[in-house]
């Protein structure tokens, strides 16, 4: 069960094993019911989007800008001007549709947003056809092609996992597949077909919780105590959500994405969709601390033996710590850069500076932050607090019998600790003087924190420590 993962990992004992079995197992049948109950039966109520419009690949061939011609006086009495440009056109040979591989020219695209094109730019054409003479058509430039590079780029990101992970960054990309399955097949259809968002989403993360994890780190006890900790930390994130929007009085159109699915889908709850997606938020973060949570509880049992379940939390939690401060930085400028058109109009507003942040647009990105962040507090001592409980019963279940049980015979030193009889004979001699030697500086075992029945056989080198600091020497 260690955190190394190029180093196996001891076995963990059956009583343990057992006890984790039967809390894990009953949470994931739940899960898969709960699942069952909530999929979606149907596509929910139908949307009259209209005609979609035609779009065909094509490939620019020539590009001709030229002056824009002046436009008339507008109403309130202004001068003839100039329209924005760039004016001219842009021949592209058709690759699909009736008229593939024919030139059509179509006007340089202009306005707001509008592509820059270039020879032998590969972009997406849009074909309009008049109202009034269906007969009467026009091609116009919506975009340009992003297939290719987008293929390419996953293609790299692919490579660089595998490069780097080996068959554990495999298993990292099955469980990033399987994180798209569910969201795709289960949590946007069932709330876009009217389902309640707060039990989807926590139904959902659960279900990409229990696979990814299992997927990615194997089916250890310390995958268990991991998931088991990013469980909790869920529901408590989701509660939390619950109060925070309730107090703030939120109602989900804090965006205008949100506004605008409210005009197509009234049936969706854009309330329960702002909670639904600080759930689904939090649980790459989550399952990021809880993993490393219980590794670090692995990896200090395993380079000090010693250590009791309470010294185990202590340190762990030292390391949760530091993991936190960082993380609650990278949650703020994860929201912060997913909103930054919106930072910067608020940055633009005339109003006090109490009133934008108590506006909807921003308390919604504050609560997401807050609970968030909350939530991940919680992880840290919930998943360390399980990690030292298993650990701890994990080694004394696999400890080995007692000298009255068969084992080898101690002798004590004049300095306490018992040190087998076999290592004060012959080649042992060296290894009890050097025994006896790192008891006398460091004053017995018992000042380590080490109880004598449990001491590890080979006393940690370097300075001992004493106050359970950062400094214990491995």
């Amino acid at each position: 069960m260690g955190a190394d993962h190029n180093r196996p990992a001891p076995p963990t004992p059956p009583g343990v094993r057992r006890v984790l079995v039967a809390t894990v197992v009953p949470l994931f049948v739940i899960t898969v019911i709960a699942a069952v109950v909530l999929w979606p039966r149907d596509g929910g109520p139908e949307v009259d989007g209209g005609s979609p419009v035609p779009r065909y690949h094509g490939t620019v061939t020539r590009v001709v800008t030229e002056e824009c011609p002046p436009q008339p006086e507008t109403p309130e009495g202004g001068g003839p001007g100039v329209a924005d440009g760039p004016c001219g056109t842009v021949t592209v040979r058709v690759e699909q549709g009736p008229d593939a591989g024919r030139q059509v020219e179509t006007p340089v695209p202009t306005g707001p947003g509008a592509p820059t094109v270039a020879v032998d730019d590969r972009i997406v054409l849009v074909k309009l056809t008049d109202p009034a003479d269906p007969t009467a058509s026009a091609y116009n430039i919506a975009e340009h092609q992003r297939g290719a590079p987008l293929i390419w780029l996953a293609v790299v990101f692919a490579l660089a996992i595998v490069a780097f992970g080996r068959w554990r960054g495999v298993a990292a990309l099955a469980g990033l597949a399987a994180t798209f399955a569910i969201l795709l097949t289960f949590v946007l259809p069932g709330i876009g077909a009217g389902g309640s968002p707060l039990p989807i989403a926590v139904v959902g993360s659960a279900l990409i919780m229990f696979v990814v994890l299992y997927l990615t780190h194997g089916v250890t006890a310390q995958t268990s105590v991991a998931v088991l900790g990013t469980l909790g930390s869920l529901v408590l994130t989701g509660l939390l959500g619950t109060l925070a929007t309730a107090a703030t009085h939120l109602t989900g159109y804090g965006s205008e994405d949100a506004t605008t699915l409210s005009m197509f889908r009234g049936d969706v709850d854009l309330h329960g969709l702002l909670l639904a997606g600080i759930i689904i938020g939090s649980l790459g973060v989550l399952d990021d601390v809880t993993v490393t949570q219980a590794a670090t509880v692995t990896e200090l049992a395993h380079a000090n033996p010693g250590l009791s379940r309470l010294q185990l939390y202590r340190a762990a939690t030292r390391v949760g710590r530091a993991h936190i401060a960082s993380t609650v930085n990278t949650i703020v400028l994860a929201y912060a850069g997913a909103s930054l058109p919106l930072l910067l109009l608020l940055t633009a507003d005339s109003r006090p500076v109490t009133e934008i942040l108590t506006s909807e647009f921003l308390a919604q990105e504050i609560v997401r932050s807050a609970v968030a962040t909350l939530g991940l507090i919680a992880a840290v001592p919930l998943t360390t607090g399980l990690a030292a409980v298993v650990t701890a019963a994990g080694r004394t279940a696999a400890a080995g019998p007692t000298a009255g049980q068969g084992a080898a015979p101690r002798t004590r030193p004049a300095g306490g600790g018992d040190v087998p009889a076999a290592r004060t004979h012959g080649g042992g001699r060296r290894t009890a003087d050097r025994d006896l030697a790192l008891e006398a500086l460091g004053g017995g075992r018992a000042a380590e924190g080490f109880p004598d029945d449990h001491a590890p056989t080979h006393p940690p080198a370097g300075r001992p420590h004493r106050e359970g600091g950062t400094e214990t020497a491995w």
